[in-house]
């Protein structure tokens, strides 16, 4: 199994849910990626939350389960820092470290976890800011590389636009014109864009036949009672019917999903 976000010729599967909540919630995710061939699981430990009475997070309980639950089930473990001085925390406990679109702009942690990353030859992915053009999110994404880490990994989270059917407004044009424009890979995060799980298969759909290089789609067991962002996670149903959907057109153009 690769320890990159990245392998030539696929396109690498990144599911799990919004937030870690629990060993029996994790281990029935861990479970199902594992048995539909997939390497990677995500979750949120530190929840960047608008309303600080929002759920924020386990943090170290939640890595602790999440590394746990990889472990056990093959997985690498993908989460989300949101200060320099977790860095060494999350290091300790994920296999790849997200910056998410809050801190596209946060330049001293996009400092430091270029160093880290360096350091620990783990991944990177970042995540386009809510509100940022293409220019802006590849020229913050050198404060990654210039820290040293060359595995970074783009992701298109949607933008906010005057739009309100869905959460955000999808970029899928962002695709092809990183392809266009950099070395660096594309990842397509298709659930925040939707906010709604009925529209997420779809997006999916659209990013794979759009030549994303790694999808990111958030499941739980229990959607309705998810402690955070619910309404836009898949079911484990709705998930491996989506994966036999995705793997036909992945390889009508020549790819296999991982």
């Amino acid at each position: 199994m690769s320890s990159t976000l990245f392998t030539p010729g696929a396109i690498t599967m990144l599911a799990g849910p919004c937030s870690i909540e629990d060993v029996e919630q994790m281990e029935t995710v861990g479970a199902t990626l594992e048995n539909l061939g997939l390497h990677w699981i995500r979750g949120g430990a530190f929840k960047p939350r608008t309303s600080p009475y929002s759920f924020q997070g386990l943090g170290e309980e939640g890595l602790a389960m999440m590394q746990d639950v990889g472990n056990l089930h093959h997985l690498k473990t993908l989460t989300e820092v949101m200060s320099s001085s977790a860095i060494p925390l999350i290091d300790a406990y994920a296999d790849a470290i997200q910056i998410g679109t809050r801190n596209m702009s946060n330049f001293s942690l996009l400092r430091d976890v270029g160093i880290a990353a360096a350091k620990s030859h783990k991944p990177v992915l970042f995540k386009r800011g809510m509100s940022a053009t293409i220019d802006e999110w590849l020229s913050a994404c050198e404060y990654i590389t210039m820290g040293g880490s060359s595995d970074v990994m783009l992701c298109e989270r949607g933008l906010r636009t005057f739009e309100t059917s869905t959460r955000f407004t999808l970029d899928i044009s962002a695709v092809p014109v990183i392809h266009s424009r950099s070395l660096l890979p594309i990842c397509v995060d298709v659930s925040h864009p939707a906010g709604t799980a009925i529209f997420v298969p779809d997006l999916a759909k659209a990013a794979v036949a759009a030549g994303a290089d790694a999808i990111m789609i958030e499941i739980h067991p229990n959607p309705a009672k998810a402690k955070s962002d619910g309404p836009q996670q898949l079911t484990m149903v709705q998930f491996e019917k989506l994966m036999g959907e995705l793997r036909q057109i992945a390889a009508a153009i020549g790819k296999e999903i991982v």
